[in-house]
């Protein structure tokens, strides 16, 4: 085991996250972090958790690491990154596809490159940044499960006509409980909302009430399609009109977003 393999060992907490360029809140999200056993490591409280085994080559200039990832939403792949180790920090830039090493400590847009800062002590307890990683339990789910229950990965998605990059979308999932939907992307909460949905309509209406976020308290009003196990979601922005058709082009702020339910292979 390497000196670096060693000084890794036991848990990180993520304090800072890039991705393609941009910076990911995170105020919303529970302790999102990485644990080192040896030579293999776990990654929880982003999104889906998913595990497998670091290589640490220290002798590179910077150095080196692969995470070759055997559980998880990107099981099979190997994704390598660059590091830099301090007494109580980590820094890492990895890229998450492609074979290409990052050379340098940046994410910039449409690269697939995350940028990530550790620290041994979760954020929400380290002097002076007590709100940064503040937590907050979910809503409670009520009323009766619907069709929409249970946990989907994101399949494609498109914002205000511009498509999600595909290295972007496998980081998102979606878990519905009774009545409340909630979307991760990595460590960030893109959605929690409160919904209502409507079957007997066609396509069928899905209406949201939102829980957290700049658009708390606000409603926003959808359509929905489910096909076997292929759900298709179209919002239209806060105070918009219903879409009356699955899509989104510039200037509609919609998102149209296609899930697959997890379990379904």
């Amino acid at each position: 085991m390497s000196s670096d393999l060693d000084a890794l060992q036991g848990e990180w907490y993520l304090t800072s996250f890039e991705l393609d360029g941009n910076a990911v809140s995170m105020t919303p999200f529970a302790s999102p972090k990485v644990v080192i056993d040896g030579d293999r490591f776990l990654a929880s409280g982003m999104g889906a958790p998913y595990a497998g085994k670091i290589v640490v080559d220290a002798t590179k200039e910077p150095k080196s690491f692969d995470l070759v990832i055997t559980a998880g939403h990107a099981a099979g792949t190997r994704n390598r990154g660059i590091y830099r180790l301090g007494n109580e920090s980590w820094t890492l830039c990895l890229a998450t596809q492609g074979d290409e090493r990052p050379r340098s400590f940046d994410s910039k847009p449409n690269t697939g490159v995350a940028l990530e800062t550790f620290a041994r002590t979760p954020a929400a307890e380290s002097a002076g940044n007590v709100a940064s990683m503040a937590t907050r339990p979910s809503a409670e789910p009520a009323g009766e499960s619907t069709a929409l229950e249970g946990e989907w990965a994101m399949v494609a998605a498109v914002f205000n006509g511009k498509p999600m990059p595909d290295e972007s979308v496998r980081w998102c999932r979606r878990t519905t409980r009774g009545d409340v939907t909630k979307v991760v992307a990595g460590p960030n909460v893109m959605l929690e909302a409160r919904f209502t949905l409507d079957t007997a309509a066609s396509p069928w209406s899905i209406d949201y009430v939102n829980l957290a976020g700049p658009v708390k308290g606000q409603s926003q009003l959808g359509i929905a399609e489910l096909r076997g196990d292929s759900l298709q979601i179209c919002m239209s922005p806060p105070g918009a009109p219903r879409p009356s058709e699955f899509a989104s082009t510039a200037g509609d702020k919609r998102s149209y977003t296609t899930w697959r339910r997890l379990g379904s292979e």
